[in-house]
């Protein structure tokens, strides 16, 4: 029940990373421990039959809170601290990359080799743009190798080094394209306004950034995975998220719901809300069906309708909007002040020179750093209140539901190798879903209709 943010560096930075601040450094999601029915990657079990019936899923015992045998124990515990380590190291090297290429005056003479192709500015910019980008995400190259490593010898990934390589390439094209456009116009606005440049830029992103959020489901997902409807395999399943959306009144049309094949690349449990207006849907992977009982998926699928009836992407969006104009104002004034002190030593003429885009991309990394618990302290509501909408709409759907969603949960953790107990600080920081353990203990004992209170959502 995650977010898919494809994006890297700039335009990740811009158009996510303050929504999505703690994947920020990584092209994906770095950090696999955090707890959440969105999995990052998971581990291999034993799979539950797709077509377990709910009522043999019932006769389960109660889980109260969630618990790992202890060898699990040790693997989550490990998995979890290197992804912490890694979050933070990603963030220190990309800045000291980004420092390097300053020093060294790399960022001036890819400048000055742009600027000696043409004359014209566009041209120069379609030169200078991928060197610096591509010369950051090569100094970023080690991390991301290091974690798909990590994945594979916890056997969270199954992907292949060959297709991991490709899929990195075509990662790289489209951060190529989607920053070439932002940046030919962010420095197009910066020479026709040198005082406002951060307001106008942050009007033109947003319909730029609304349009690819759009469609990202129908153009950019494709290229790294397949999709069908889900209800051309698993009929049954679109059956019950049709009970559960006429149960709380809803019309969420069968083409809405999708089947991702993620199981070539991934031991992954996962489902996710994207698009927006036509493009809107909800992603199942298939993954998820093979692995978890048919009444802990419709929990599942339950959380995801919380995100589309609740308009969760909408809100995001618009949280996002509110921010990225404070950080382009920050690093407005972060870029006068950086150069006023070093640009001499960078070699950089001023805030419309093309290197100076380094010190942007900088000043971005530092902002998204501090910027992740806010991000991710508002996401960490929106999935609580996804649980809560998944509870309520699953009760009396199906017997014993409140414990339906704890073993979904517990079963979650199992495959994901969840931390059991993330410190206080890590949650804060790092966390955009309350940790399980919270979230299991709070839908075993979620129950209005016993204290004779009125649901919250579903009526």
């Amino acid at each position: 029940m995650g977010r898919c943010v494809l994006a890297h560096r700039f335009l990740l930075l811009l158009s996510f990373a303050l929504w999505a601040g703690a994947g920020a450094n990584a092209g994906g999601r770095l950090i696999a421990p955090v707890a959440a029915i969105s999995a990052g990657q998971t581990g291999t079990t034993e799979q539950n039959s797709p077509q377990a019936s709910t009522s043999e899923s019932n006769q389960a015992d109660k889980t109260e809170q969630y618990t790992l045998p202890h060898d699990k124990y040790e693997k989550a515990i490990a998995y979890s601290r290197a992804g912490y380590a890694l979050y933070f190291v990603s963030y220190v090297l990309t800045i000291a990359a980004i420092l390097l290429l300053l020093r060294l005056g790399i960022a001036a003479k890819f400048r000055d080799f742009a600027e000696g192709v043409s004359e014209r500015r566009w041209l120069q910019g379609l030169v200078f743009v991928p060197l610096l980008i591509f010369a950051m995400d090569v100094c970023d190259l080690p991390v991301r190798t290091y974690w798909h490593a990590l994945s594979l010898r916890y056997e969270q990934s199954i992907q292949s080094w060959g297709s991991w390589i490709w899929d990195w390439g075509k990662e790289e094209l489209l951060h190529c394209v989607f920053a070439i456009i932002l940046v030919l116009i962010l420095y197009s606005v910066m020479r026709r306004s040198p005082r406002r440049w951060w307001l106008y830029f942050w009007f033109a992103a947003l319909p730029i950034i609304l349009g690819i959020i759009i469609s990202t489901p129908w153009i950019i997902d494709p290229l790294f995975s397949h999709f069908e409807l889900l209800d051309l395999k698993h009929p049954e399943l679109t059956a019950g998220i049709e009970r559960l959306t006429h149960h709380a009144g809803l019309q969420i049309p069968r083409d809405r719901v999708f089947l991702m094949d993620a199981s070539r690349k991934t031991n992954s449990i996962n489902a996710y809300v994207t698009g927006l207006s036509a493009s809107k849907r909800i992603v199942v992977y298939d993954t998820t069906i093979q692995k978890m009982s048919s009444s802990e998926t419709l929990f599942i699928l339950g959380h995801e309708l919380g995100h589309y009836v609740l308009g969760h992407v909408w809100k995001g969006f618009l949280f996002f909007s509110i921010a990225l104009l404070a950080a382009l104002y920050l690093i407005f004034r972060g870029l006068h002040w950086a150069l006023h002190r070093w640009s001499g030593d960078w070699k950089i003429y001023g805030p419309e020179d093309w290197a100076s885009l380094a010190v942007i991309l900088l000043l971005l990394q530092v902002v998204s750093f501090f910027s992740a618990p806010i991000a991710n302290g508002f996401s960490r509501l929106e999935e609580h209140a996804a649980d809560v909408y998944g509870l309520e709409l699953i009760h009396g759907v199906m017997p014993n539901s409140e414990d339906v969603a704890a073993r979904a949960f517990q079963r979650l953790g199992e495959l994901d190798l969840a931390d059991p107990n993330p410190s206080d600080f890590i949650t804060f920081w790092l966390y955009s879903h309350p940790p399980l353990a919270e979230r299991l203990v709070f839908a075993h004992n979620y129950d209005p209709w016993a204290k004779g209170e009125p649901p919250k959502y579903v009526k």
